[in-house]
């Protein structure tokens, strides 16, 4: 619902979630684990556009483009692209910054390895505690996303490339593609000048799309390979 005071809401709630990052830091160095305890902080999605979100005010989705079609619940950059914050004393150098591009399901394997314990075969995560401890990681071939709401969508992340598809469940089979290096805000569609990387990605949503009937995209189901 939207908020009385939304700017003040806002603050409140930043100030809230940083009084219990806080008590928790404060109950590990209070046990003495502290120095051996990995804390990963992330978001599930982009900034939301509801309850009276005042995005000029805060700059939330920056750089981003604000509001509806373009944050949380859309495959573009600001709905899925989120900041991680990792810290683990003695292992990950203060102040470091990381470009390497992973998923949630690679938390898992990541906590596998750290724990020395056999992750699961079933997943496509990959760990990613080299990283975090500044050496060479493995990086994914590519990134998918499905989402089956808002009319349906699939998005692909290749290298520097941004491929999405959206309103399937209106018919719309079109796949966009930007060059994330050159166009991070995905303003300059691309995909008619480059024919081979779209059917690389129509390749990718073909084999990744599972048929669901809890979450249907009815469109793509006669494309599956």
């Amino acid at each position: 619902y939207p908020s009385r005071y939304p700017r003040a809401t806002y603050a409140a709630m930043i100030s809230y979630l940083d009084d219990q990052v806080g008590q928790i830091v404060s109950k590990l160095k209070e046990l003495g684990i502290y120095e051996n305890t990995l804390i990963i902080f992330s978001s599930d999605n982009g900034p939301t556009y509801t309850g009276g979100v005042d995005f000029e005010f805060f700059e939330s989705s920056k750089p981003f483009h604000n509001g509806y079609g373009w944050t949380k619940g859309y495959l573009h950059e600001g709905g899925i692209r989120v900041p991680m914050i990792a810290s683990w004393p003695g292992h990950i150098s203060k102040g470091t910054v990381s470009t390497h591009i992973s998923a949630f399901y690679d938390v898992l394997p990541t906590i596998c390895e750290i724990t020395e314990i056999e992750k699961p075969q079933n997943t496509d995560g990959i760990s990613f505690l080299p990283e975090l401890l500044g050496k060479d990681n493995v990086k994914h071939e590519y990134l998918y996303w499905e989402f089956a709401g808002y009319n349906g969508q699939q998005a692909v992340r290749m290298g520097k490339w941004k491929a999405i598809r959206k309103n399937i469940e209106k018919g719309n089979l079109e796949i966009e593609l930007y060059n994330l290096e050159k166009d991070l805000l995905e303003k300059n569609n691309v995909a008619n000048e480059n024919p081979l990387v779209i059917e690389k990605m129509e390749e990718i949503m073909r084999k990744e799309h599972t048929p669901s009937k809890h979450f249907k995209l009815t469109s793509l189901d006669s494309l599956m390979i």
